[in-house]
């Protein structure tokens, strides 16, 4: 079973587009498809995106604070937890992204799936693949998991 860290850009994309691959993506993890690796850092920056009233997405999609606070804590029900993460320095551009990289190295995770042009620009790091919702998704059902 492959394992992968959602990086924050596709958890959000997860609860706003409810038809979206990220979303399915979600649904393919609680089903087992493959093992969803976080850490509680991914989680408070997804969290706090979300509730800053300050955000585009804030005017675009109406929702209570309350289903966000919900949709953060079902993810801590069925993901793997990464605790004590390591330091890393890996992006450059955008040093808030080591995070995800450090999350994915403890939980040895075979990908990061992200939006991020920065952490895409990786490419691989350390036999981390970084990669698209759509391509990561396209490798899942190729394993026959679960029916599209």
């Amino acid at each position: 079973m492959p394992s992968a860290v959602l990086d924050s850009t596709v958890l959000i994309s997860a609860f706003l587009a409810q038809r979206g691959v990220s979303n399915e993506l979600l649904r393919y993890a609680r089903e087992g498809a493959f093992l969803l690796c976080l850490s509680e850092e991914i989680l408070d920056e997804a969290q706090g995106v979300l509730l800053d009233h300050e955000r585009r997405h804030r005017q675009r999609y109406h929702y209570p604070n309350a289903a966000a606070i919900h949709f953060i804590e079902g993810l801590r029900v069925f993901a793997s937890l990464v605790t004590d993460i390591p330091a890393v320095s890996v992006v450059s551009r955008d040093p808030n992204d080591d995070m995800v990289v450090a999350t994915a190295q403890r939980a040895q995770a075979a990908y990061i799936v992200t939006r991020d042009k920065d952490l895409l620009s990786l490419q691989h790091y350390e036999g981390i693949t970084m990669i698209t919702p759509e391509a990561f998704i396209a490798i899942v059902r190729e394993r026959g998991r679960l029916n599209p």
